[in-house]
């Protein structure tokens, strides 16, 4: 400071001396028409005092811009210091799903920054645990206003939004993930996925080929080549149902070229015989796929089939040949010792059904037909003893075992008494079997039982 004041006297002596050397006047003209008369030396002090304003000012100007740059400098800092930690405690409250504590203080991230992205999505999920779809909907779309290229944010918004049933914005969301990459196996499956919960089998179908194609372990090739029946499946029996024979007979007969083991293909292409009026054709079909798969649900539709068309014995046939080919089957004994009784072959059904009565304990429903048949030879004394047994062990089966109707899916449990080409309650196809078997509640061990109140073969033409 005593530098600068001691260059100002220096400079004072300067001008006063060069003051003396030069007494004379100029004349500066501040407009055209207007001017003052001006020795030199004030016209020197003038610009000096003028040159320097303006350094101060300018030096004045970029020190308080750069104070004003430290000051908001230390202002962010503080923010992002207090956002860092209060996202870290939200985080830290959301895997404790402590969820009323990590909504608040996610709430104070977005009061800092309101396009926190990573707090959008986080809270978008708690709404979504707590069935608020329409709130957590709301902040997917305002985090994909913030990054409009982040999967994170387009998958969880396209699922909330089918959750909510929005399935057409879910759509075009998912279709532009697969138009950008696709190869993306996720984005492909939830659009599959929307198109089969929405019965839109077309459109499936064409995305499932896409799956298809792409690299796949053997394990997950085999699960999505037996989707891909399954479409096939739907997209036939939408046509079975429109009459379009063609179209559905090639979408059935397709299922079964690709595996010959699925049995929703032979019982779909067995009916477009039927509706066709080729029962011949039907019946071989039938006859021929159950020599395939094994599966007793082809000889439950032959034997409606037959007994409509009057021809019994082809179906007798065809579970006495089923039976050498699998003589300890109990299924296959019971199913034909219960036809026998239906075609009043006493004696048949008698001897068929006494071998099972005595091999198994409990199976209530062969003592009742076997009490009939007493009856129906006139034992009355062995028909009650025998009813009397099928009603104890009756009531003893409801304490010790829990019933399977007619068909069961061996993937999810779930019963029903009417055959489906796809399990009403896991979605997948060719699941149900027709076993009659109960599940003992103390040890989960099978044993053959049947619920009288359901009769088998009348129920497996329902679908159709």
């Amino acid at each position: 400071m005593k530098f600068v004041i001691f260059l100002f006297l220096v400079l004072i002596a300067v001008i006063g001396y060069f003051s003396q050397l030069n007494p004379n006047h100029v004349i500066f003209f501040l407009t055209p028409e207007k001017s003052i008369n001006l020795s030199i030396t004030s016209l020197i002090l003038f610009s000096i005092a003028t040159g320097g304003l303006l350094v101060m000012i300018v030096v004045g100007v970029r020190q308080t811009h750069a104070l004003y740059l430290n000051w908001t400098y230390r202002r962010r800092q503080k923010k992002e210091a207090s956002l860092e930690k209060f996202y870290k405690e939200g985080v830290n409250a959301f895997l404790a799903k402590r969820y009323k504590d990590a909504v608040s203080l996610f709430q104070k991230v977005l009061d800092i920054n309101p396009d926190h992205l990573n707090t959008l999505i986080r809270l978008g999920k708690i709404h979504k645990f707590e069935k608020n779809l329409p709130e957590a909907i709301r902040l997917y779309r305002k985090a994909r206003v913030a990054d409009d290229k982040n999967m994170e944010v387009l998958f969880g918004l396209s699922q909330n939004l089918s959750d909510a049933h929005q399935s057409d914005e879910a759509v075009m969301i998912l279709k532009e993930i697969v138009d950008a990459d696709d190869h993306n196996l996720t984005a492909l499956i939830r659009l599959r996925d929307i198109y089969v919960g929405g019965v839109r089998w077309q459109e499936a179908h064409f995305v499932q080929e896409k799956i298809i194609k792409l690299s796949l372990s053997d394990e997950d090739r085999q699960k999505e080549q037996t989707y891909l029946l399954g479409i096939k499946f739907e997209k036939g029996m939408i046509a079975l149902k429109q009459n379009q024979i063609e179209p559905a007979r090639q979408a059935f007969k397709s299922t079964v070229k690709l595996n010959k083991d699925f049995l929703p293909g032979y019982m779909g292409l067995g009916e477009t015989y039927v509706k066709s009026e080729r029962m011949e054709s039907a019946l071989t079909l039938f006859e021929k796929g159950y020599g395939i798969t094994k599966n007793i649900i082809l000889l439950h539709r032959l034997e409606t089939l037959c007994l409509d068309m009057g021809q019994p014995e082809r179906i007798l046939q065809a579970y006495q040949q089923a039976l050498l080919k699998d003589p300890r089957n109990i299924a296959l004994k019971f199913y034909l010792g219960k036809l026998y009784h239906r075609l009043e072959m006493i004696d048949e059904a008698f001897d068929l059904l006494s071998e099972i009565d005595s091999q198994i304990k409990y199976f209530p429903d062969v003592h009742k037909i076997l009490g009939d048949l007493y009856l129906r030879r006139g034992d009355a004394l062995m028909a009650a003893e025998t009813f009397r047994k099928g009603l104890a062990s009756q009531m003893e089966s409801r304490s010790k075992t829990e019933v399977i109707v007619p068909y069961y899916c061996h993937l999810c449990d779930h019963q029903t008494p009417t055959w489906q080409g796809r399990c009403a309650r896991c979605g997948q196809w060719d699941s149900y079997q027709a076993i009659p078997f109960a599940v003992q509640k103390d040890s989960n061990k099978l044993m053959p039982t049947v619920s009288s109140e359901i009769s088998m073969t009348a129920k497996v033409g329902d679908l159709f």
